[in-house]
């Protein structure tokens, strides 16, 4: 007995012992991945959002008669693993947009593709590389370089690659075509894995359908998933049919009951530049109501449906998407602090009373009628000074500025999207920055960019509410304006040109 306790262990003991060590040292690793697993997930943001997008109504197609707008869904915390395909996101993106189309022209007809957020808003990964001045030729070289970088393996064909109406371009750069507004609520990280699930295990086919299955019927079906009866058609004012503001309505209206929700809401004016102003979304019976090319056939053939059609909207159909932005406004979904506190009783959230700050952060996102007034006044008595001074004529050449670009310049963008036109007159090759980071970079024609920032401000003043920027936006724009160098008449002479020289005078 006492030489057993003192003799040494046998070789299957010795073995026995080293497969009892590497089990708990296996199991301690696993459990080390699985926990380091949820705190990743439980810290990839404090919050995530979900939205709905309203895009506003483009001149073209039917849309030039229903004004029906466009219906998309913005996620924070979710991002493409590809265009079909749906992860959470890594530290540091900023989230992503889904949407789909009548055809997304793809190899495949595809229901759904999701890009990333500042591709949606920019046609460019990094906003620091956001376009400043949109246009035909700007857009189309985002859209080549988005196709390059992430369509490869699913737009093969020659009419993906080369046809403009192939709708997968509808999803980069959209804030050069329009101006639009996301009605954003906070979700849970169970919530966002759950939606992720959801959509990559279920076929992506698309089954378009402009009646029963359209953009906004698809935007109904994703927020839903996260909140369950949360949106829904108003088939009175749209007669039978999902409409786009329906959508955005009653998710503002579902936000409004359940001040937990952390509501907000964004706003993305359209980028001045050649492209047509995007005009507001409208309901079908509030289209009838202010449509005068609409109101005086009905007039002629319909005239009985009009009391109808009034009341309806007068008393159901009115939403104001620019109004709820004023109420409730964000700059970007995780940059305002949210203003929803716990209230002492329990679980229940309350909405604490507008308080002096809050209104001081309206101002300042917003902006009073005042503001804006102030800073016309400021802007119109610059140009004049840059017409004495420097030979700038006034606004009527500030007007053409774009089309006069457009059409003598050839767009570029290098690899992280930073986009340069040349410019060239037939004896001389200038060339023009046309990115927030490269606007006044040396290399750049600090004379036309001048021009171009003066014309861009010229527009955005020009615009009503629903096509113009944030007021915190515009200060960007204007701190701009007095940092780019100003070419006097008598630096010009010293240069060897004269004021009527420049390019956008002559409007070579």
């Amino acid at each position: 007995m006492l030489q057993n306790l003192f003799s040494y262990p046998t070789s299957e003991v010795v073995a026995s012992r080293r497969i009892l060590v590497k089990w708990r040292i296996s199991s301690f690793l696993i459990s080390f991945l699985f926990m380091f697993v949820l705190v990743c997930l439980a810290c990839s943001r404090a919050f995530g959002d979900v939205g709905v997008v309203l895009n506003e109504s483009l001149d073209t197609s039917v849309a030039r008669i229903t004004s029906s707008g466009h219906s998309a869904v913005y996620f924070s915390r979710i991002c493409p693993e590809s265009p079909v395909k749906l992860r959470l996101c890594h530290e540091g993106e900023p989230g992503s947009v889904m949407s789909n189309y009548t055809t997304l022209g793809e190899d495949q007809p595809f229901e759904w593709n999701v890009v990333p957020f500042n591709v949606y808003l920019y046609g460019v990964e990094d906003s620091r590389y956001r376009p400043i001045v949109g246009s035909q030729k700007i857009k189309h070289v985002l859209e080549e370089r988005y196709r390059e970088n992430y369509l490869s393996g699913y737009c093969t064909t020659e009419s993906c690659m080369t046809s403009n109406s192939a709708e997968w371009r509808e999803m980069v750069g959209a804030t050069m075509t329009r101006s639009m507004y996301m009605f954003v609520v906070a979700t849970t990280v169970e919530q966002d894995l759950a939606l992720i699930e959801q959509f990559n295990s279920l076929p992506n086919q698309n089954h378009f359908n402009g009646v029963t299955r359209n953009c906004a019927d698809f935007s109904r079906r994703v927020i839903n998933t996260y909140f369950p009866h949360a949106t829904g058609p108003d088939y009175i004012n749209d007669f039978g049919i999902t409409s786009p503001k329906a959508i955005a309505r009653s998710f503002t209206r579902y936000a409004h009951r359940h001040p937990e929700a952390q509501f907000r809401v964004l706003h993305f004016a359209q980028i001045p530049g050649t492209y047509k102003r995007s005009s507001e979304c409208r309901a079908g019976t509030e289209q009838l109501y202010h449509s005068k090319k609409l109101f005086v056939p009905m007039l002629i053939f319909a005239h009985y449906a009009l009391p109808f059609v009034a009341t309806s909207y007068i008393t159901t159909g009115r939403f104001n998407p620019h109004r709820e932005f004023e109420k409730h406004p964000a700059v970007q979904a995780t940059a305002v602090e949210y203003r929803i506190r716990p209230t002492r009783s329990g679980n229940d959230y309350g909405l604490n009373e507008a308080s002096s700050a809050d209104m001081r952060e309206r101002a300042i996102i917003v902006g009073s009628p005042e503001e804006w007034k102030n800073y016309r006044v400021a802007f119109d008595s610059l140009v004049a000074e840059a017409a004495r001074v420097d030979g700038i004529p006034e606004h009527g050449s500030l007007d053409h500025l774009f089309r006069r670009i457009e059409k003598a310049g050839t767009a570029m963008a290098d690899s992280n999207g930073a986009l340069w036109m040349e410019l060239s007159d037939g004896q001389e090759t200038s060339s023009l920055g046309l990115s927030a980071n490269n606007f006044s970079a040396p290399g750049t024609d600090q004379q036309l960019a001048y021009e171009l920032l003066l014309a861009r401000i010229d527009r955005i003043l020009k615009s009503p509410k629903h096509s113009r920027e944030t007021l915190a936006e515009f200060k960007n724009d204007w701190d701009l304006l007095q940092r780019v160098p100003r070419y006097s008449t008598e630096s010009l002479a010293s240069s060897g040109r004269s004021p009527g020289e420049t390019f956008l005078y002559t409007g070579r």
